[in-house]
């Protein structure tokens, strides 16, 4: 009988890409707190009608790509294909209009989408989000702009990607830019890929989306979204653009960048990589101040978001020969030789690592020559032998794996000799229990009477 492979396109997160994973959470996070934003998740599975209902109806994601599961009571639910009607949706469910407003909000979860695998991206793949809800001032645009952009400098990506940035305006506006669209491609059709020649019958935006190369080349010649700009979008544009010089913000525009679904309007943006690949998208950004509405709400409530593929950003970074700090590093590695020298040893590694030093015990019964070899491939900076001998007389053989040098320490003094060769920047000072808050209470006597 045979193992069973993992599902098709999905993929295993193994202990060397969670490093740089979680180095990209680290970053993302420390950038999103220190500005205000608060962690946010939510379910992994959500009725489909959240989707469907005059949001994504006709929409690829929901005619090819979305996991559907139908429950033991037959109601249809679907697992998250992305983050931000999630998270719309939580925002009114429970109330958060009445804290502070705006809301900002971020989240960390995976995403999945039945689509065709791609490079960097498998069909369970996981994405990073930021909204900011309940404000319309175009300032929050550019802020939201402007933490991507602090993120990707910090992860080492400085000089490897551009920003480009459109405006489309709001839903009413574009149906003349709809129809301008219609007729120019209209007895162009033939020359247009199947899929574009669908998505003309549905939604005609999601042709400026298309990279095939004469699809490309019929776009250079359609009509430019720039001339149907009216006077409240033209203002709102400038204003971004406005507030990323005075932040300092490089950016290009690109007038065929849109997005097509109606709840979307005004600014979007997207972070490319700065080589030729088709496949350059670092991440994709918006305001979608129809979103509430579409899915049931009674009014707008607008919002701005952005969101990243972090299989994509970890791509790069590797791809750059980035290495990330293993802080895992074992600074001190036991090996014990027999039942006696194993009882020393159990208590001196809870010691080691109550006084911050990574250590890691030999478990089970090889030689010497097995254990040593396991210490090397685990890159143990210092191994401490105690066989017999050792525990009898109260000592440890402890070897220097970089310098390949050995001396006999004494059980009472190894952790306080291991502490002074590594450093102290080598200690791992991390506790989870500092992140507690005890709260003093004070006990009132039962027969006492508060002050009047």
């Amino acid at each position: 009988m045979e193992v069973p492979n993992r599902a098709k396109w999905m993929k295993d997160v193994l202990p060397e890409d969670h490093k740089y994973l979680t180095f990209l959470k680290k970053v993302a996070r420390h950038e999103f707190r220190k500005n205000g934003f608060k962690r946010i998740s939510t379910p992994v599975l959500e009725k489909k009608e959240l989707f469907v209902k005059s949001i994504w109806e006709g929409t690829d994601v929901v005619d090819k790509e979305m996991f559907e599961i139908i429950d033991k009571k037959w109601r249809s639910l679907v697992m998250r294909p992305e983050c931000t009607a999630w998270v719309m949706r939580a925002y009114i469910n429970a109330d958060l209009q009445s804290e502070p407003q705006p809301v900002y909000l971020y989240y960390m979860e995976p995403q999945f989408r039945y689509d065709r695998p791609q490079k960097w991206r498998y069909r369970e793949f996981y994405q990073i989000w930021a909204e900011a809800i309940w404000e319309s001032d175009p300032v929050l645009d550019a802020l939201l702009i402007l933490r991507w952009y602090m993120i990707l400098n910090k992860v080492g990506l400085e000089w490897d990607f551009k920003i480009k940035l459109n405006s489309i305006w709001n839903s009413k506006e574009r149906e003349k830019y709809r129809e301008a669209l219609r007729d120019f491609y209209e007895n162009k059709r033939w020359v247009l890929c199947k899929d574009c020649q669908r998505r003309m019958d549905w939604n005609i935006l999601r042709l400026l989306d298309c990279k095939n190369e004469d699809c490309q080349i019929l776009k250079a010649q359609a009509p430019q979204i720039t001339k149907f700009f009216k006077k409240a979008s033209k203002e709102h544009y400038a204003k971004v653009k406005e507030y990323l010089e005075i932040m300092e913000v490089p950016y290009e525009e690109d007038h065929t960048l849109v997005r097509w679904l109606d709840y979307y309007c005004h600014s979007v943006w997207e972070y490319v990589s700065a080589s030729t690949t088709s496949q350059n998208a670092f991440w994709w950004g918006g305001r979608y101040d129809g979103l509430a509405e579409a899915i049931g709400n009674k009014k707008e409530i607008p919002a701005v978001w952005f969101a990243l593929w972090a299989e994509r950003i970890i791509e790069a970074i590797q791809e750059k020969w980035l290495k990330i700090k293993d802080k895992d590093k074992i600074s001190l590695y036991f090996i014990q030789l027999w039942e006696e020298a194993k009882k020393l040893v159990l208590p001196l590694a809870i010691k080691a690592r109550a006084k911050w030093v990574n250590t890691q015990a030999s478990l089970g019964s090889p030689s010497l020559k097995t254990q040593l070899k396991k210490a090397n491939r685990l890159n143990a900076k210092y191994v401490a032998i105690v066989g017999i001998m050792e525990a009898r007389n109260g000592v440890a053989q402890v070897k220097d794996m970089e310098a390949w040098t050995q001396e006999e320490v004494k059980l009472e003094n190894l952790l306080d000799y291991i502490i002074e060769k590594i450093w102290e920047e080598n200690l791992d000072f991390y506790s989870p229990s500092r992140d507690w808050i005890i709260e003093e209470k004070t006990e009132i006597e039962d027969n006492k009477k508060p002050e009047e």
